[in-house]
C-alpha cells in the first residue's frame, strides 16, 4: 500500500514545534522521538514527522554498518503521534495516555539515516477511558510500519 506523502499546509495551521509538543505530551529528549506535528486535526487525525539521523544513539547498535532505525522505536514514534492526537483536546487536559496493546501490526520496510518517517494516528473509537487508533509510518510514501494501537487515558498523577 503507498500513502502520499503529507506537506504542511503553507500557513502551518494544525502543525506544532517540539516545544507546543513538550507542552502537551511528557516525553523528553532522548525519549521524545517525533520532531514535529505536520498536520493536528484534533479529535481525528495527526501525522509527526521524525528525521532519522546519522548521529542518535539508538541507531549505534542495530545494525553496525548499515544505521536503521529499530521498528519497535517507530512503533513509539507512532505511540507518541497517538498521544499528541489525544493529549492536545481539552477534555484531556491533565491526563496521561498509556500504550495498552497492538493489533495486527506488520513492518514492511526500514528508516534509515537520512530518512523522514511520517507517523500517522487516526482516533477510531473510544469508549470511556480505553479507546483505539490506527498507525500507519511512511518513508517516501511507502509504508513501512502499521497497525492498531490501543490506549487508556488516567488521570495524572505527579
Amino acid at each position: 500500500m503507498t500513502v502520499k506523502p503529507v506537506d504542511a499546509p503553507p500557513d502551518r495551521a494544525g502543525a506544532l514545534t517540539v516545544e507546543e509538543i513538550q507542552r502537551i505530551i511528557p516525553h523528553r529528549r532522548p525519549f521524545l522521538l517525533i520532531d514535529g506535528i505536520l498536520v493536528h486535526e484534533p479529535g481525528r487525525r495527526t501525522v509527526g514527522l521524525k528525521n532519522v539521523t546519522a548521529n542518535e544513539a539508538l541507531l549505534a547498535g542495530q545494525h553496525p554498518h548499515d544505521l536503521v532505525m529499530p521498528p519497535l522505536l517507530i512503533v513509539e514514534c507512532l505511540a507518541q503521534t497517538g498521544a499528541v492526537l489525544l493529549l492536545a483536546q481539552e477534555q484531556n487536559r491533565n491526563k496521561e495516555v498509556l500504550l495498552v496493546g497492538l493489533d495486527d501490526v506488520k513492518f514492511s520496510g526500514v528508516a534509515r539515516a537520512g530518512d523522514q518517517i511520517l507517523c500517522e494516528a487516526i482516533a477510531l473509537n473510544q469508549k470511556g477511558n480505553i479507546g483505539r487508533m490506527k498507525g500507519t509510518a511512511t518513508v517516501n510514501g511507502t509504508v513501512i510500519v502499521e497497525g492498531m494501537y490501543w490506549f487508556a487515558l488516567n488521570e495524572w498523577k505527579a
